[in-house]
């Protein structure tokens, strides 16, 4: 993962904003099977809004190689655990390793926050994002989530915080 560093950023702030927009603009081509057309991204970005990727309801990193902005992915918190979001990396910086810098620096903000475990919905045609998932130690499982996007269902448990090992449960 060498040249990777993550970082917080605002949803709505302005390398944030672009990363957000590449991934849907890739969600709507890949899930149509042909280039977007216009509006349908502004669509996507209404219809699944990242606002809630900010303090208190949640977080958005973006990961930069070698000091360029190259991907981005998001934490909602839930009571105990966590869902990871939005987690794209720009097709230039793929096979980096930026995919495993983001869950890397994604479970150590769930764990640092107390999630017992990430949790994650993704699409069938997404294949490269389940496998990347899989080498990491998420494991498939029954749905928690409905809708037409989430074909397939992901959960790591985290291990405790540090400061919280020593605490009796």
């Amino acid at each position: 993962m060498t040249g990777w560093d993550t970082r917080l950023d605002p949803p709505d702030g302005p390398v944030a904003r672009v990363l957000l927009r590449e991934y849907m603009a890739e969600m709507v081509r890949r899930w149509y099977g042909r280039p977007e057309r216009p509006g349908e991204v502004d669509a996507a970005l209404t219809e699944m809004p990242s606002d809630d990727l900010a303090p208190p309801t949640g977080l958005l990193m973006t990961a930069h190689h070698d000091g360029l902005p190259a991907g981005c992915a998001g934490l909602r918190w839930r009571p105990g655990w966590a869902e990871l979001t939005r987690l794209y990396v720009r097709p230039a910086h793929r096979g980096a390793g930026g995919g495993a810098a983001l869950l890397a620096a994604a479970e150590a903000y769930a764990v640092d926050a107390g999630a017992a475990r990430i949790r994650l919905d993704t699409r069938s045609d997404l294949v490269e994002a389940r496998a990347l998932y899989a080498r990491h130690g998420y494991r498939e499982i029954p749905a928690y989530t409905s809708g037409p996007y989430a074909q397939h269902w992901f959960e790591k448990s985290l291990p405790a915080r540090v400061d919280d090992a020593a605490t009796p449960r």
